[in-house]
């Protein structure tokens, strides 16, 4: 046998690695699909070099590793997503932040309802009383807003707050009351949105915490009222709703908490005997709340014009203001904002960023919010005098001054919370109103689309300018909403035709939309 001068050799099965070592060519920082993709076939060279070679888009090889890509790239996302999930700075998901801010004992804010006054006149004089019963009380309309049927109950004023529950869940007019002569007008009343629910029963004795589950949703923020018909006197009467049970101060104290599900379904809880009362077991219970809430309720005024019976009265009930105040849900935005830093003032008021705080987070017995800031008031040996900018929350888009009824809870309010030193002053903001014209370049190929187009930045300007995304003293940059309109992928440009300049603003000042209006130029 001849020597041909060359050497066979396997060198290829000689090269293979073992296993312990192969953990050292797996990219563990591959994450998303193309990465993913390519780690897995640099792996199958590395380790397989002649057991798998063809890589082309055909094969059936490729298919599988392009499977495996695909489900590591989805598994990334969902861990990704799941991490950001269990902080409040991440999370976007709105049953993750209602259970973050939970576990430091503070819930989203649900719906809040429109009020507006009200005014009835009576085609005959009142004599002595007369008393509305709950169906009495409710009047029905349609919404301006979706077309819809909108619900109003009715309320009693008194002292400028809104009567609380009692037994029968009737409201009673006395003649004394009356705004004329003939004693037929009465205007001490307002109008809440919302249909008025009545529910009756007793607590069970197998209940260790008293508790009432209300049966229908989404219940309007504050609207809860509870009366407690007990053998004992002093459990008798009509309980107040506080945030959280354990910021009652002792036994004796009639109160009760709400907690809602994501659906804003309801469950009332009481207190335990140690931390508030705990009703008796034969103790009987009547609660009425109102179902509904959101901006539809705000309707202009004299928009109701109803019949409505009083007993053997009858006569018509108008709106004499607009209604206003409804709002949907809290925003996650704002209660990422606003939960740790209530949280943070642990139920009392010693900063200036605590008062603000409370100011911004407070829901009037009208389940209506507002717009605060607050400020030293800066003059000789008046260091300890706090004034409280406040705007009560008209819409989403819209702020107006504060009524009479909301400044005083507020100060109500901050008065149980705030260090014996400080005195403090409720103070009107002040609103700048604002006019926009937009113009915005888009491709003449997107001419058919403008509408949609323009649809688009109209919702980025009003987010830009909601009422949440805007606080006291903001400015208005030009360069920055320009780049809230850019988000909007079909717009090459865009200018802000009716400001050549930002607007800079004081402390006590807010920026609020009046008027906008969108161009559009079409660019070959």
């Amino acid at each position: 046998m001849n020597f041909s001068g060359t050497i066979a050799s396997d060198f290829m099965k000689l090269a293979n690695i073992p296993v312990a070592k192969r953990p050292q060519f797996i990219n563990f920082a591959a994450t998303d699909f193309v990465t993913l993709r390519q780690s897995l076939i640099d792996y199958a060279k590395t380790v397989y070099p002649n057991d798998y070679k063809y890589f082309v888009e055909s094969d059936l090889g490729l298919m599988f590793i392009e499977l495996a890509a695909y489900m590591g790239a989805v598994m990334s996302m969902k861990a990704d997503m799941l991490a950001n999930e269990n902080f409040l700075a991440t999370a976007k998901q709105r049953a993750s932040v209602k259970k973050l801010i939970e576990l430091i004992g503070i819930r989203m804010r649900g719906p809040l309802s429109a009020a507006c006054d009200a005014k009835i006149t009576f085609d005959n004089s009142v004599t002595g009383s007369v008393e509305m019963t709950v169906n009495q009380r409710v009047v029905n309309i349609t919404s301006p807003e979706d077309g819809g049927a909108l619900t109003y109950t009715l309320y009693k004023v008194v002292n400028g707050l809104v009567n609380v529950a009692n037994i029968s869940g009737s409201i009673r007019l006395n003649q004394g009351e009356a705004d004329d002569a003939d004693k037929k007008v009465f205007t001490n009343l307002v109008l809440q949105e919302g249909a008025l629910v009545s529910e009756t029963g007793s607590f069970a004795a197998t209940e260790g915490v008293k508790s009432i589950k209300l049966n229908q949703g989404p219940v309007v923020e504050g609207s809860v009222a509870v009366y407690v018909s007990s053998p004992t006197t002093g459990q008798t009467g009509a309980y107040r709703e506080v945030p959280n049970l354990y910021f009652a101060s002792g036994v004796s104290d009639k109160i009760f908490e709400v907690v809602y599900d994501d659906n804003y379904n309801a469950t009332v809880l009481f207190g335990d005997g140690s931390v508030g009362i705990s009703p008796e077991d034969t103790a009987s219970f009547r609660v009425e709340y109102r179902v509904g809430g959101g901006t539809r309720g705000n309707i202009q005024k004299d928009l109701i014009n109803a019949s409505i019976t009083a007993g053997s009265q009858k006569g018509t009930i108008t709106n004499i203001s607009k209604g206003t105040g409804g709002a949907n849900a809290e925003t996650i935005e704002h209660a990422k904002k606003y939960a740790p830093l209530n949280f943070r003032r642990q139920d009392r008021l010693v900063t200036l960023e605590d008062y603000s705080v409370f100011a911004n987070t407070f829901i009037s017995n009208f389940g209506t919010v507002g717009k605060a800031t607050a400020a030293t008031r800066k003059a000789y040996a008046s260091a300890n005098v706090i004034d409280i900018y406040v705007l009560e929350k008209a819409s989403d888009l819209q702020l107006q001054r504060a009524t009479t009824n909301f400044k005083t809870q507020l100060l109500a309010g901050i008065n149980e919370k705030r260090m014996a030193t400080d005195d403090i002053a409720i103070v009107d903001g002040l609103i700048r109103t604002l006019d926009l014209d937009v113009t915005i370049r888009i491709d003449k190929e997107d001419e058919e689309n403008q509408d949609q187009i323009k649809a688009k930045v109209r919702d980025k300007i009003l987010t830009y300018m909601n009422a949440d995304n805007r606080d006291f003293g903001d400015d208005l940059n030009i360069a920055e909403l320009n780049r809230q309109i850019f988000e909007v992928d079909e717009v090459r440009y865009s200018t802000v035709d009716s400001l050549d300049q930002d607007i800079t603003i004081d402390f006590n000042e807010i920026i609020q939309l009046n008027n906008l209006t969108i161009s559009v130029i079409l660019l070959d």
